[in-house]
């Protein structure tokens, strides 16, 4: 008889995450827990995220939060990665997370109403589409797509002199290279890649961080 494959485990929350969070730590615990139980089925995330659902995933998204100030727009949130974490842990700070699918979408509004989060507007569009022409002072962006085509659907959105925050990978220096001419066109400035959470106990965070003219 062929032994049953067993689900992987959910890791458990790293110290790290009470720290970050601080008080808003019960309402990170809340939206985690669905995830865990929730999102595969769903579609949002996969099996193999479980055992790495904190540090890879909410802990990731979570480092970012110190650098938002107003409006921030989340493209391609899906999941709530990074926008409903972000939206937790700044309650100060405005959320638009814009989303094109349909499902993920209502993920997002029944997150929005489970966790009291009167900071989000939840936007089903495309990048290209969201009604938010030069408005936004800053835009953020994970795991959507490399630079050189994310760039374009971003920057659009940002008001002059905002800010793009786009986490990224170990490859981001490379692909920052690559993208030299959307940078160009979209004449971003103070461009640099920074790495947040060094010397935290969890795997740091990658940004790729410009100013928007």
């Amino acid at each position: 008889m062929v032994p049953r494959e067993t689900e992987p485990a959910a890791e458990p929350e790293p110290a790290v995450a009470a720290d970050l969070f601080g008080d808003r730590i019960d309402l990170a615990r809340a939206f985690t827990a669905d995830l865990i139980a929730r999102g595969e089925p769903l579609g949002l995330i996969g099996p193999l995220e479980l055992p790495r659902i904190w540090t890879r995933h909410i802990v990731n998204s979570v480092l970012l939060a110190p650098l938002l100030v107003g409006t921030v727009g989340d493209v391609g949130t899906g999941a709530g990665l990074p926008g409903v974490v972000l939206a937790i842990a700044r309650p100060d700070v405005r959320f638009v997370l814009i989303e094109p699918m349909e499902r993920r979408v209502a993920w997002l509004e029944e997150q929005k109403a489970l966790l009291a989060l009167d900071n989000v507007e939840v936007v089903r569009a495309r990048a290209e589409e969201a009604p938010f022409p030069r408005k936004l002072d800053q835009v953020t962006a994970r795991a959507v797509g490399a630079l050189s085509k994310l760039i374009p659907l971003t920057a659009p959105l940002v008001r002059p002199g905002g800010e793009l925050l786009l986490l990224k990978g170990a490859a981001v220096e490379a692909e920052a290279a690559k993208a030299g001419k959307a940078i160009s066109r979209w004449r971003l400035t103070d461009v640099r890649v920074e790495e947040l959470g060094t010397g935290m106990a969890t795997e740091a965070t990658r940004v790729f961080r410009a100013t928007v003219s």
